[in-house]
């Protein structure tokens, strides 16, 4: 019921994004809804639509009254000023596109593999919107015996290819993430739960790297970057404070301001000679032990 519920909520997204500024009338929005999904459409079905799409991905479709059309608000520049809610949409789009034309593009489309567990995307989203209460069994890495929870499921958290559950365990009594790709099985509880008032995902992890929970204050990170290398970073930042500190003729200087952990360093680590950490001095070291390490294996 949800995943089909998503498809429909996504296809409406999709069909206002491409009818940019100009928007539909309620006539145009019930016709391609027909010929879509074979069904009536009604203004009421369709404000529901928008409400829950509101609430799930953060868009609103607005209705400007002056000319008698829906729209969603800045839809051109959904991409920039909601990129998770993009990213999203983007997704779902391509494995509709993939189911309807299977054959069609068989050896024209391919994607990357990724770990499994999104056959609980759906279950997980359904129990956040009608505020139930989960029961997981868990099998972290490097355990071979599955633990079981009871998570009050707060948030989804898109990372390195990877969804991530945010939820309250009551066993832990402590907020934890979990990786849904590890979740055996899930079971929707008939308890529910009230979500806290002032819970909100991205701000929880603002300083954070990755999925870690943050530790300890956020420090100031400045790297010496290529021209090219700087390139690259502006168009996929490692982190949503990262900015340009400054740009010569030969290289550029980019900072931002996180919780550095073990992903940090190793992604720091995985850019090699392209960039270089300048501050803090203790980040720096961390890497440049890593460095030493992978002398260390390859004998050089």
């Amino acid at each position: 019921m949800v995943s089909e519920l998503l498809t429909k909520y996504i296809w409406l997204v999709q069909t206002f994004v491409r009818a940019s500024d100009r928007g539909l009338n309620l006539g145009e929005i019930c016709s391609k809804w027909e010929n879509r999904f074979g069904t009536p459409y009604s203004r009421k079905t369709f404000n529901n639509h928008r409400e829950a799409i509101a609430e799930v991905f953060g868009i609103e479709i607005i209705c400007d009254r002056s000319r008698n059309i829906y729209k969603i608000a800045s839809g051109e520049e959904l991409s920039d000023k909601d990129a998770a809610a993009a990213w999203l949409i983007d997704t779902f789009t391509v494995n509709s596109v993939l189911s309807l034309g299977k054959e069609r593009l068989s050896g024209r489309v391919t994607v990357e593999e990724i770990p499994s567990g999104h056959k609980h995307l759906t279950g997980i989203m359904d129990a956040m919107m009608s505020s139930n209460k989960l029961r997981v069994k868990y099998l972290k890495y490097g355990s071979s015996t599955p633990e079981t929870f009871t998570l009050l499921p707060y948030a989804l958290k898109e990372a390195v290819r990877r969804w991530y559950l945010v939820a309250w365990c009551e066993e832990r009594n402590a907020l934890r993430v979990y990786g849904i790709d590890r979740i055996i099985l899930i079971e929707t509880l008939e308890d529910r739960f009230r979500m806290p008032d002032d819970f909100d995902v991205n701000r929880l992890f603002a300083d954070s790297y990755g999925v870690y929970l943050p530790e300890g204050q956020a420090s100031e990170i400045t790297l010496r970057t290529s021209l090219k290398e700087a390139a690259y970073l502006c168009d996929l930042p490692l982190h949503p404070s990262q900015r340009l500190v400054s740009k010569s003729d030969r290289d550029a200087v980019i900072s931002l301001r996180v919780c550095p952990d073990d992903s940090l360093i190793m992604d720091l680590v995985r850019l090699g000679s392209r960039i270089e950490v300048l501050s803090p001095p203790e980040i720096r070291e961390r890497v440049i032990n890593e460095i030493k390490k992978m002398n260390g294996i390859y004998k050089i």
